[in-house]
This record gives structure tokens, sequence and C-alpha cells, in this order.
């Protein structure tokens, strides 16, 4: 059967990048994307680093349904493409977006082009990612001083690495009173959560946690991706001591030795629909 249209609300890829979404779309043998560039966002700062070009070497044919372009070529020369133009940027340029308001523009040449030295250097991956956050560290450290602090905050720093480590999932990286860890497991990124607690615990310390399953993306030793937000999102509705859980990994766990306590739906800030969460109990669990 002819397709005769497609909708981006069902796009074949979505890429993300900082200050820039595109979704993207295949029609009778062409490629359409619909791009959401933030305020602040710069090919020089944003793209460039990743390219490693001067310059955008893209032509980019398209319409600007909103916002405001400001283009500079290699020559030069400088305009504009702001709502309501229809744009053919050669290549050879750098932009970026003028004002408050987001660029959103509709381009049916270029759209992928310049994504796929991008992509090239970044690896899609599915994980579990665990985060961690000392409660009230603030109070401790004032109550403790700042050589006590330091000497327990390391402390601190250590036993989760090890913790990690033990559980065979890497640090991705400190986050000044917590950590941020990637498993290939589900139930190991839960179990690993569950021993940091009482790790800290050991210490004196309370800690707060959130594990949750996502699609990130890998460039280097960073990890971006909307997964790692909503991780970061579900750690703040966590109270002292908890480990919370998002359904889906939950699901993906399937360990019998794991047992939860339903949190119910929330919503998590700046992002759209709710998650329903799970506590995970203390029980015993080794690796």
């Amino acid at each position: 059967m002819s397709v005769h249209t497609r909708n981006f609300d069902e796009p074949d890829e979505v890429v993300e990048l900082e200050k820039v979404r595109s979704e993207m779309v295949s029609l009778a043998g062409m490629s359409f994307s619909h791009d959401i560039h933030e305020p602040g966002w710069r090919w020089a700062e944003h793209i460039r680093p990743h390219v490693g070009t001067e310059w955008c070497e893209t032509r980019h044919v398209g319409y600007v349904l909103g916002g405001h372009l400001r283009i500079r070529l290699r020559d030069g020369t400088e305009f504009d493409c702001r709502t309501g133009d229809v744009m053919d940027i050669p290549a050879g340029h750098d932009a970026w977006v003028l004002g408050d308001e987001p660029l959103e523009t509709l381009a049916w040449m270029g759209g992928t082009t310049w994504l796929s030295s991008v992509q090239t250097l970044k690896e899609r991956v599915l994980v579990t990612l665990m985060f961690t956050d000392i409660v009230d560290s603030t109070a401790v450290a004032q109550r403790l001083g700042d050589r006590a602090w330091g000497d327990l905050l390391n402390g601190h720093n250590q036993r989760m690495a090890d913790t990690v480590d033990r559980y065979r999932g890497q640090l991705v990286k400190l986050t000044g009173d917590g950590v941020l860890a990637v498993f290939d497991g589900a139930a190991r990124a839960i179990r690993c959560a569950i021993t940091c607690r009482r790790e800290a615990n050991d210490l004196g310390l309370t800690i707060r946690a959130a594990v949750h399953a996502g699609e990130v993306e890998l460039a280097g030793e960073e990890i971006q991706g909307v997964a790692v937000h909503e991780a970061s999102r579900i750690m703040s509705h966590a109270g002292p001591g908890e480990v919370l859980v998002s359904d889906i990994t939950r699901a993906f766990a399937r360990d019998p030795q794991l047992q939860f306590d339903d949190r119910g739906e929330v919503e998590l800030r700046g992002l759209e629909g709710t998650v329903r969460l799970h506590a995970a109990t203390d029980v015993t669990v080794y690796p």
C-alpha cells in the first residue's frame, strides 16, 4: 500500500544535541527534518566542536516556521531568516539564534546531512542509569567543618565508586555530593543503589537514589539524552533513604529477590507526561 502522508509525531529518527532537536521523516524518496533550536544556540559553539570543521559545510533549504536566525558566510556576508521566510543557506556558514524565541524550521535539503558527522561520533545505547545524592549535605558540611567534611566526602565517593565497580557498572561522574553511573542490567543497577544506601549509612550519611532505564547517547566519556534528565527528576521525588525506580526499570529487572512499594504516578518537572515510580525495599541482595 502506498504511503501518501507522514507526520512528525511519528518520526523515523530523532536526534537531540545541546539546544537543538531534529525530527526526521522520509517520503517519496525525500528526507524532511523538523528542527527546533533553543535561544542561545550557535553552530560554532554547539556543533563545531563535534564535527571539527571551521564552518558548516551543508546547504540548508527550507522554511522558517518561527523565530529569528542570523547567518554569516565564510566571505563575511551576513543575512537573517525570520518567520515566514523560505531559506537557502549555502555551505560554508556559521549561524545563531537571535532573541528569546526558539527557531523552528522545516527543511527538505540539508536536514539530515549536517547531523551525519555528529552521529558518527555518538552511539545510542539502552542503559540503566543510577543517580545518588547525599541528603542535607550542606547542613552536614557546616556541622562538621571543611576538613572533616572533606574527609567524609572522599570516603563516601570512594565507597560509591567501589560499589558501582562491584556491580559491574560504569561511574560516569561525581556530582559533588552524589554519583551518576550506568549499567547494562536493570537488576544490578537497583541492587547497587540499595548497597550504596547501606554504605552511606555506615558512614553516618543518608542518601537518596533513582534508577531509570532509557536510551542515551555516548560521546566519549559523556552521556546525553532525555533519559538522563528523567533519572535526575525521578531522584528529586525520592525522600531521605529512598531508592526510587521507574516502572519500566522494575519491569526490566524481573528479579524475585527485589521487592518494591508502589509510589504512584508523578509528573517530572519540565518533561511531558507522567511516570509510575516504585521504592525498592532494603532486602538482602548480592551481585
